[in-house]
């Protein structure tokens, strides 16, 4: 892509991003060419495949759970299409690194709500959890006490008492405690690696 196409679809994004400007967003999509490793003209058409994208998530990021690599991969990829395009690259980081409350709470629910019916079962949390939790030796049967942690999660979460939770019910939780936003496992950034890779994405915008 030329720096012509480049700037000019970066004045498309910019005019409906609200977290990046453009300057931001433009080395937010030399970064995605240099990661997708495509030659000029070769962006519209290719995208970071999920294994690229989780190598990031997990380099740049610290993640290591693979179930939530997943799932992240499938918040950023919104058509489905098993790859992120620079549009999807670019407003996935948005929310990633800068969402508001109310986006990271949406953007949190989708990936803990595993098949995509809007809400999230018991049986989902209880996959995220043993997932998540580390296996202790001496434990007589480690999915008794995950099944324990669904029940206190529910009793803490599930405002409506059916037994699953809805979006209002995860939101509203959120915004009591707000430590709730990761309880079937960490899915967004920390500050630190949030920081770190914004130092180098954007060192060129720093410097002018």
């Amino acid at each position: 892509m030329n720096r012509k196409n480049l700037q000019k679809q970066a004045e498309t994004l910019s005019k409906v991003e609200k977290h990046f400007n453009k300057s931001e967003i433009e080395s937010l999509m030399k970064l995605f060419q240099a990661l997708v490793g495509g030659g000029s003209g070769k962006l519209s058409r290719n995208g970071l495949d999920r294994n690229k994208f989780r190598n990031i998530l997990h380099n740049t990021f610290g993640m290591t759970d693979d179930m939530i690599m997943d799932r992240v991969f499938r918040a950023f990829d919104k058509d489905n299409d098993s790859n992120i395009s620079v549009t999807e690259w670019v407003q996935g980081l948005s929310v990633f690194l800068r969402g508001t409350l109310e986006e990271r709470i949406k953007y949190c629910f989708n990936v803990f709500d595993l098949n995509g019916d809007g809400y999230i079962s018991r049986e989902e949390m209880f996959h995220m959890l043993k997932n998540s939790l580390v296996k202790q030796p001496t434990d007589e049967d480690p999915d008794e006490g995950v099944k324990d942690l669904v029940e206190i999660t529910l009793k803490k979460m599930d405002i409506d008492h059916d037994g699953k939770l809805s979006f209002e019910d995860f939101e509203k939780a959120v915004h009591e405690e707000s430590l709730l936003l990761e309880a079937f496992g960490p899915c967004l950034p920390d500050i630190k690696n949030i920081m770190a890779f914004e130092r180098q994405a954007f060192a060129d915008v720093n410097e002018v």
